[in-house]
């Protein structure tokens, strides 16, 4: 099991968003969150827009991993989010993005959140991975795919 397969629960694992920026995904993921965890979503859009405007959070290969901390939160929480069009990202390799891993973490980050970054470049680093993803047509195969990988 993935690090990032404990903090991914299945009704957070959204398939074909519709999303044209990189601000309506964040404030998607707000709102998702506001509904499903109560979190207040104009602090999680802020926040998830605050570090991307630091440096951007796309790693390459089609992946983006937006990440920020949040006084708000008692646990990590992960998201996955398949856009229904790759979207710019200013990634590196300069590819648009079609796979977004979002980690809020509680603040102040910990060594936790560090070594779940690094699960996940290892994770989406794999080509076999991000081809078995890219098959998961349903949320519960995705969250099997992270569980078993």
């Amino acid at each position: 099991m993935s690090k990032v397969a404990r903090y991914l629960q299945v009704e957070d694992i959204l398939l074909a968003v519709n999303v044209s920026s990189k601000q309506r995904l964040f404030e998607q993921v707000g709102q998702h969150l506001q509904e499903t965890r109560q979190l207040p979503a104009d602090g999680v859009t802020a926040s998830l827009w605050r570090r991307e405007q630091a440096a951007s959070t796309a790693i390459g290969e089609g992946v983006a991993v937006p990440h920020a901390r949040l006084a708000e939160l008692d646990r990590i929480h992960a998201l996955y989010l398949r856009p229904q069009a790759a979207m710019a990202f200013a990634a590196p390799d300069q590819q648009p993005v079609s796979d977004i891993l979002v980690l809020l973490v509680p603040a102040p980050a910990d060594q936790q959140h560090l070594d779940l970054l690094a699960d996940t470049a290892r994770l989406f680093g794999n080509p076999r991975f991000r081809q078995a993803l890219l098959r998961c047509n349903q949320a519960t195969q995705v969250k099997q795919l992270f569980d078993h990988w």
